[in-house]
């Protein structure tokens, strides 16, 4: 009996032996594959003129080796990771990848030209298909060297390493899922430089600019560090058994009213919230570094618009750290002033303004003239993505053409009127209407009242026959104005104050 039971244990030790040893070798097989970045895929596009990294995951100290139009590069695994650098690179293609290790990649359908971040919340989430003349633009929309990878909706405490997408040609059938704004953008830049685009669209509906903005920035600055306090209050303050009491009585309703019970957004801890600070650059933009882009197009703003002095040190602190984590240099970051709406205060437009004047290499679309009232999702995107397009072939590639319509610059005062002065006039100053709207002027009281406004060469000449001294002006200094002041290109002016504090 002893020796039976003895010769039993024999036999099968061999055998466990042996599958100990496949399942540990599978693990370390699995584990060896080089594998890169999900930018790096097939259908990718690359950025010409510029040094490109690649990077991935390998085994530790294996050698990985990249070959790419006619460069060999090798470098070895640290940690698990990889990166190496390619030589700048010529517009073209499509070309072939290959990626070595202890296994091969082939990468194929590559093309070089020019890459755009695309960034913000929904209005630049906002797709194709819900915009104005969306079937006819749609079914124009076929260009395969104009190419979009959408990141996956993702939050995280922590930064993350992969990023998560795929490359995607534009057809009708893609095309209607694009972020119009990028969408638009990449579409203008195409006919301007002949050279494919690619545009990596990472955007959250109703998320506010420190959710993009790494911890770091907002601990270092003891004004922004306020977020980081007012996020550990909400979370001490989140009670669990409210919140759940009131998802039940809200989908409870729901049933009754015959919606969709699925559609019934819920209440949770503002410590997994996806707008949480620093949990979208950590899960989204983080991913993505250092992928070599051209600059950065951002429409965000709205969910800032109840803390627009914050978001005067926040957005410039937000444009900082991205450029500072590409280590790109001061790469182009243009952005969208927030659209006329009866919830938008002139504030946050003008934030967005001081941005542009203090920030180097941002520029400004201002789109006065496509708002609705009642519509934060205004519907007319187009205008919206050529305008950030002129302002990339002004800032990026050197055009000398005009971006912008006309900013303030001065004011002087002259007996009873305020001389008004431009920048940006372009072939000059023009009103689109009867007259000039949305000018009010002050005197020593400090109260504004409605003036009449002309335009005199390049200068707008503003009065009210009560207001004898003039002290300031304000244009379109409301939360919906209704203003009509654009230069010869077609560019409307950028609401103002000139007692701005």
């Amino acid at each position: 009996m002893f020796m039976s039971t003895h010769n039993k244990i024999n036999f099968q030790t061999p055998r466990i032996f042996k599958i100990v040893i496949f399942l540990t070798c599978a693990a370390l097989s699995a584990h060896a594959e080089v594998k890169p970045n999900a930018l790096f895929t097939d259908g990718a596009v690359l950025q010409q003129g510029v040094g490109v990294p690649i990077w991935g995951s390998a085994k530790d100290d294996e050698k990985v080796t990249v070959k790419f139009q006619g460069q060999t590069v090798a470098t070895t695994a640290r940690n698990g990771r990889w990166m190496l650098r390619l030589k700048p690179l010529k517009a073209g293609g499509p070309f072939v990848m290959s990626i070595m290790g202890e296994n091969a990649i082939t990468i194929t359908n590559i093309l070089v030209g020019e890459v755009w971040l695309c960034s913000g919340q929904s209005n630049m989430e906002m797709p194709l298909a819900a915009t104005t003349n969306s079937a006819e633009v749609i079914n124009a929309a076929r260009d395969s060297e104009l190419r979009f990878f959408t990141t996956a909706h993702k939050a995280s405490d922590e930064p993350l390493t992969d990023a998560s997408g795929t490359w995607t040609e534009t057809t009708p059938g893609s095309a209607k899922y694009f972020s119009a704004v990028a969408y638009f953008f990449g579409r203008n830049l195409r006919h301007a430089l002949n050279v494919p685009i690619g545009l990596i669209h990472s955007s959250v509906g109703g998320t506010p600019a420190e959710a993009w903005t790494p911890n770091s920035t907002l601990e270092a600055d003891p004004e922004l560090k306020q977020i980081l306090e007012r996020q550990a209050q909400a979370i001490k303050d989140f009670d669990p058994a409210e919140a759940e009491s009131q998802n039940e009585t809200n989908i409870a309703k729901a049933k009754a009213e015959g919606k969709d019970v699925s559609k019934v957004p819920l209440i949770k801890s503002p410590a997994v919230g996806i707008g949480r600070p620093s949990g979208l650059y950590n899960a989204m933009i983080a991913p993505l570094q250092p992928f070599a882009i051209a600059g950065v197009i951002w429409y965000q703003g709205e969910s800032n618009n109840d803390r627009a002095a914050e978001y005067r040190k926040l957005f410039p602190a937000l444009i900082y750290s991205w450029r500072k984590a590409w280590k790109e240099g001061r790469f182009p970051f243009l952005f969208v002033q927030i659209a006329p709406h009866r919830d938008m205060t002139p504030e946050i437009r003008e934030a967005q303004f001081l941005t542009w004047q203090k920030v180097p290499r941002t520029a400004m679309a201002v789109i006065t003239d496509v708002g609705e009232v009642n519509n934060i999702h205004p519907t007319q995107k187009e205008p919206v993505g050529t305008r950030l397009a002129l302002a990339a072939r002004a800032i990026a590639y050197g055009e000398k053409i005009e971006y912008s319509g006309p900013i303030y610059g001065s004011m002087e005062v002259e007996g009873d009127r305020a001389i008004i002065k431009f920048t940006h006039i372009g072939g000059g100053l023009v009103v689109k209407g009867a007259r000039l709207e949305g000018f009010t002027i002050a005197g020593e009281d400090g109260k504004f009242v409605d003036a009449t406004a002309e335009i005199d060469d390049d200068n707008v000449i503003v009065f009210n026959p009560l207001v004898a001294k003039p002290v300031a002006v304000r244009y379109g200094w409301t939360n919906a104005p209704d203003i009509n002041l654009f230069n010869e290109q077609g560019l409307p002016a950028t609401p103002f104050r000139t007692d701005v504090k």
